[in-house]
């Protein structure tokens, strides 16, 4: 356990924490408006406007807002914190997140934007739905998306709570009450360009926090070389790649599929590649989103390593009170405040994208597509209907992960990449192969998805419940082999299904036509 906080400090803490959260409330909400006259004027939609922001990022906005919803509670006290334990391994591993902005945008982007604005796509389902013209396809994907998205919910909540809990001695029940609703209400109210705008913000604060956090752990050290010194007495096996015998090189290679090349199947990064304004908003969103990642998931971890040289890890509950035992040791309250508003901009940032994505998978993709008959969508009040009916599940979504984390699991950074690998099984074949395999069809896609995350299902969970009897393949995560039967099963079942039809070619592969 750790010491809590004074009263005074606490107060000077929260009210930090309060203006800027208010401040994300009031700009959020702000351009959302702005946003929506905008395409009032243009002759846009309710639906192009919540679900994806009118297309209109520029490359600082659609960096930021890709990495904040990539970077999350598991970025900032999860992974810190098993770094502390692991020591620089935990760091390598991380670093294969560098060029995540540079794989999404620079495979997906241009080809994504073309095709999405083709085909007035705005959420993933949508691209699948005219990619596959099937059905099963929109539907399974709906279900693994919300499924998936509420399990990487629950473990945004969790970092958010640990971090009030600690800071006030209070129940983390407040902590979900002062940020889960400001960020449900700017989502709910806002949509996506509300989310993408305070993402920009988030990513600056991030990095303000990174800084705060490595330059507090070093100066109380007493500088490098008593750092190390220290580091070296407590933990001798920190520079270990191994982490002492650990952590097989495998399973650290096995992250390259993960969070790396995996997250192309992520749906909450790829649907980046649709709102964006120009190709040169795409090619500077390459550069300044590498350049972050690479600074913040760096800076971030090698933090992690190095707090065993002035705080006694071993006396917390869990890793997960690294960082926030470092933060209410050694920080000003001021700077504290501002500290804290990076992990919580992480969580609502990507608490946000999430919401967003969940709620229209279930408006957009399934209530529109196959519930509402078509002639009602022409009548003049139906727009008004879908506006409440999106904001009505938003807001449920939202609070439905809450009660979810009244009582909470432990691990944030294991529920994150369960999440992660649920969601890479599910999407990762339909949507690359989709977009450059011709015979991609929507057997394939049902077949990869249902397989994909069947395995994964099962190979995590029996290795959770047998860990004498792990299932591996040469000592991976389950992520490798679940994705290897995904491939396996989409191009097995391509082969077999009935083949596109020339419109669908002709749609999506104009240059071979």
């Amino acid at each position: 356990m750790i010491k809590h906080a004074s009263t005074s400090y606490t107060i000077i803490l929260i009210s930090v924490l309060v203006i800027y959260l208010l401040i994300n409330l009031v700009v959020g909400l702000w351009t959302s408006k702005k946003q929506a006259q905008i395409d009032k004027a243009e002759g846009k939609g309710f639906i192009n406007n919540y679900f994806i922001g009118g297309r209109s990022m520029g490359g600082l906005v659609l960096a930021m807002t890709l990495i904040a919803t990539f970077t999350s509670a598991s970025s900032f006290i999860g992974g810190p914190g098993v770094a502390s334990a692991k020591g620089l391994v935990w760091v390598y591993l991380s670093m294969i997140q560098v060029p995540t902005a540079f794989i999404i945008l620079g495979i997906l982007g241009k080809k994504f934007a073309i095709i999405s604005r083709k085909t007035n796509a705005v959420t993933i389902t949508d691209y699948l739905r005219a990619r596959y013209k099937s059905t099963p396809v929109v539907i399974i994907s709906s279900v693994c998306l919300v499924l998936f998205f509420i399990a990487q919910m629950m473990s945004q909540f969790l970092g958010g709570a640990i971090l009030f809990q600690t800071i006030t001695g209070l129940s983390y029940i407040y902590g979900l009450i002062l940020f889960g609703i400001v960020v449900i209400i700017y989502t709910t109210i806002g949509g996506f360009k509300a989310v993408v705008t305070t993402d920009t913000i988030q990513g600056l604060v991030m990095v303000l926090g990174a800084i705060i956090l490595i330059v507090t752990i070093v100066t109380q050290a007493g500088g490098f070389d008593a750092m190390t010194a220290k580091l070296q007495e407590v933990t001798p096996n920190y520079a270990d790649i191994t982490s002492g015998g650990t952590t097989a090189k495998a399973y650290v290679m096995s992250f390259w599929v993960l969070v790396g090349i995996g997250v192309l199947g992520l749906p909450q990064t790829a649907v980046r590649g649709m709102g964006f304004k120009d190709t040169k908003s795409l090619h500077n969103a390459i550069i300044y989103g590498t350049i972050v990642v690479g600074f913040l998931m760096l800076v971030m971890h090698i933090s992690g390593v190095f707090a065993p040289a002035v705080i006694d890890t071993a006396a917390l509950d869990s890793t997960d009170y690294v960082v926030p035992k470092i933060m209410l040791q050694y920080m000003h309250p001021v700077v504290a405040g501002l500290f804290i508003a990076a992990p919580l901009a992480a969580i609502m940032s990507t608490v946000s994208s999430l919401l967003i994505l969940a709620s229209a998978a279930i408006v957009k993709d399934i209530y529109l597509n196959y519930i509402v008959k078509d002639e009602k969508k022409s009548l003049p009040q139906f727009s008004k209907k879908i506006s409440n009916i999106s904001m009505f599940t938003t807001l449920i979504i939202g609070l439905i992960v809450m009660v979810f984390v009244i009582k909470p699991p432990s691990a944030i950074v294991w529920i994150n990449l369960f999440a992660m690998g649920g969601l890479e099984c599910a999407f990762f074949c339909p949507i690359l192969f989709g977009l450059y395999w011709k015979k991609a069809n929507a057997l394939g896609s049902v077949m990869s998805s249902i397989l994909g995350v069947a395995a994964f299902l099962f190979i995590s969970s029996w290795n959770t419940g047998h860990p004498e009897a792990v299932i591996s393949l040469f000592g991976t995560s389950p992520i490798v082999p679940s994705i290897l039967i995904s491939i396996a099963a989409f191009v097995i079942f391509s082969l077999i299904g009935k083949k596109p039809d020339q419109e669908t070619l002709d749609l999506f592969y104009p240059e071979q036509a």
